[in-house]
Parts: structure tokens; sequence; C-alpha cells
């Protein structure tokens, strides 16, 4: 699902105009970034939390090359899934 598909079928699911649900989607990326860029936590109860980290500079390789170099430390963002997801994804194992 890209976010053109996550628009239709929100625009289906709140019976909005897709051009509103755009607006709703861009939104709420924007706040998401803001709030990360200040090293703010978002917590979406039950469905999961956004969280930055900073990576460590460490050694790699280049893959076509074979060259080592080394990555530079960066910002990046990790999610982990609340319960009520981890729930809904593993719904079809608990009935087997």
């Amino acid at each position: 699902m890209n976010k053109h598909d996550l628009i239709i079928a929100l625009s289906e699911r709140l019976s909005l105009p897709q051009t509103e649900c755009l607006r709703i989607v861009n939104a709420w990326q924007q706040v998401l970034e803001e709030r990360l860029v200040e090293n703010d936590r978002i917590i979406l109860q039950g469905f999961g939390t956004f969280s930055p980290w900073l990576q460590v500079e460490r050694d790699g390789r280049n893959p076509r090359t074979g060259e080592p170099c080394v990555i530079a430390p960066r910002i990046s963002v990790k999610f982990k899934p609340g319960k009520y997801l981890l729930q809904a994804l593993n719904a079809e194992e608990d009935k087997s």
C-alpha cells in the first residue's frame, strides 16, 4: 500500500473526499516529522511508538566495489508495535 492507496482507503472508510484525506495524511506526516526532529517520542496507544535514535558511526563496505568505508552517524526512527497491533497481526496464528 502506498500513500495514494491509503488516501483512497481513508476516503472510502470515512466518506470524505480524497482531497480532504490527502490534507489529513499530509498534516499527520508533518506533525510526526516535527515532533521527531524535536527528539520527541510519538505514542499511539495500542498501535505503537515512533522514537528517534542515533545510529553511531560504523565501518561498512561498498557493495559494488567491496571497498571499506565509514558510515557516518545519523539519526533514524524506530517503531515499536503496540499490544493491539501485535494481537491483530498474530490473530491468524492464534486460530490455528
